[in-house]
């Protein structure tokens, strides 16, 4: 008897323990700079690029940066919506998707498998724990993600909608089979202002999705 109420004394505390070592995250900034995949963090040259991930409850956001190309996306999960706004040299456009489009691209990722490997790395500050994801089309990329850390919002970025974790890493494949790799450098848990995720009601050329898409080509 004495046996049995030490064990789930034990599990009591372990499980306290690891509650308390994660933290639920309704606010943040995460700074990724963007590499070319296999390029690594002492190679010569400026990054690539930055990529900016905000969290603020049901509301996200993506900032990718690169010299004179700047483009967000303010992702509403409660809604099912995402602006995309597109600063290209000077030139503004804004296009929407609804919430077709965006139960396809939720239902892409719902199916992602995470497998975690051996391999474990500390980046940003954060002990993190290297996984393979496999989506549904045969298509695999690599995350290290942290533990730690658990999104609020598991939309926040439906890529990783099924990770136990926030990813400190990440791999993003591009329609021509090229890698980029987007590793942390900062982790801000601070309140994020709202106004971070309003959509300019000025400023912007309002296009479809298949405009936007023809100038891609």
């Amino acid at each position: 008897m004495q046996k049995a109420l030490f064990t789930f004394l034990l599990l009591v505390v372990v499980s306290i323990s690891q509650s308390f070592a994660q933290r639920l995250v309704s606010d943040a900034k995460i700074v990724y700079n963007m590499q070319p995949a296999g390029q690594s963090d002492t190679d010569a040259g400026l990054p690539a690029g930055t990529l900016t991930q905000y969290m603020k409850g049901h509301q996200s956001r993506v900032d990718i940066d690169f010299t004179e190309v700047h483009i967000s996306y303010l992702i509403n999960s409660r809604e099912e919506s995402v602006v995309t706004l597109i600063n290209n040299h000077g030139e503004k456009y804004l296009t929407r998707a609804g919430k077709e489009e965006y139960e396809k691209e939720l239902k892409l990722y719902a199916t992602a498998q995470f497998k975690d490997q051996n391999e474990t790395k500390k980046i940003a500050g954060y002990n993190c724990k290297k996984a393979t994801a496999k989506l549904s089309d045969g298509t695999t990329f690599e995350v290290y993600y942290t533990t730690d850390l658990v999104p609020e919002n598991k939309q926040y970025n439906r890529r990783f909608v099924n990770l136990k974790g926030i990813p400190l890493q990440f791999e993003i494949l591009n329609k021509n089979g090229g890698k980029m790799t987007m590793v942390a450098v900062s982790v801000d848990l601070n309140a994020v202002p709202g106004s971070y995720f309003d959509v300019p009601k000025a400023g912007y050329k309002e296009i479809s999705r298949e405009e936007l898409a023809k100038m891609g080509n």
